[in-house]
């Protein structure tokens, strides 16, 4: 094992964000991807293209796991791999099911044999029924048969279940984290990029309010947690913003009244969806409290921070 050396699974957006942070701190970062690719957008965003080693890997095959982990000796490993959509994971269940819970399940097992390496699954708050709208880690487990809800909830009982193996294996339960690289698709960048263009936009409902928190600061929560014993966290900013809120606070930005730029569409409206859904805030104090570090970027300032960098 090498101290200081990080394995980050899957090349998406948050892995983008910490293998930036972990740079940062001079530690060495090699992040794995299905496939290759000439040019990975979100680490030459981010400019750090050259100074992360990448990997081909096949989460599905643990002779390729215990290959890599003996190549580089890792003293972290990342898992942020996986369909990372709930109305995707409809259309791809199967891959959704492999990409988090088998994945995961490949790498704990192989970690039996190699104990001192932390393991760090990224999970979502999708997973808790919310008590009157707020998520925490006493929270049941929701009902909903999403594949994507369903799979990580598997994910989070596994991991509980190798921690009892004395494997260093944590939790990290997410909600929504937001960044310019996020795909145009989702709604605050969809938002903002309308309000940009001064366009109207085709919107769900927006009634429904969410816990927003900036990958930036999520991924500075995640490097101080790496440094404590095994648990889980829930990391989030614990504020609330509804549909409404985004529109209006991206609109009225570039001098605009956003009650004239979004027309309802069915298409958007999910069954089932919670009304409120946020981070319960005494985590977040609790979180801020331990790890000396502040949440300052979310709700109006949220919403600015995609402006200008989108």
């Amino acid at each position: 094992m090498n101290k200081n050396v990080n394995l980050i699974i899957g090349s998406g957006v948050i892995g983008a964000y910490l293998a930036k942070e972990l740079i940062s701190k001079k530690e060495k970062t090699i992040v794995t991807s299905r496939k290759i690719k000439k040019n990975f957008k979100n680490y030459e965003y981010l400019k750090i293209r050259n100074k992360v080693t990448f990997e081909k890997l096949d989460v599905t095959k643990k002779k390729a796991i215990e290959k890599i982990l003996d190549k580089y000796k890792p003293n972290k490993i990342f898992y942020f791999s996986g369909v990372s959509s709930i109305p995707k994971s409809v259309l791809m269940p199967k891959e959704t099911y492999i990409s988090h819970y088998l994945g995961t399940k490949n790498f704990l097992e192989v970690l039996k044999k190699k104990k001192e390496i932390k393991f760090f699954k990224s999970n979502s708050g999708y997973i808790f029924k919310p008590n009157k709208g707020l998520v925490n880690l006493k929270c049941k487990f929701s009902q909903n048969k999403n594949p994507y809800i369903s799979a990580q909830k598997k994910v989070f009982q596994l991991i509980d279940k190798f921690r009892k193996f004395n494997l260093s294996v944590y939790n990290l339960v997410l909600l929504q984290v937001e960044s310019p690289l996020r795909p145009n698709s989702f709604f605050i960048k969809k938002v903002c990029l309308a309000a940009n263009k001064r366009e109207k936009i085709s919107v769900g409902n927006i009634n429904t309010s969410r816990d927003y928190s900036w990958a930036t600061e999520i991924v500075k929560f995640i490097y101080k947690i790496s440094h404590t014993t095994p648990q889980n966290f829930l990391i989030s900013a614990g504020r609330k913003m509804s549909g409404s809120n985004i529109l209006k606070f991206a609109y009225e930005h570039n001098k605009l009244d956003y009650r004239k730029y979004y027309i309802f569409n069915k298409k958007f409206f999910r069954k089932s969806e919670d009304k409120i859904l946020i981070g319960d805030p005494r985590n977040r104090k609790k979180l801020e409290k331990k790890f000396n570090l502040k949440f300052r970027v979310f709700k109006k300032l949220l919403i600015k921070e995609m402006l200008k960098t989108i």
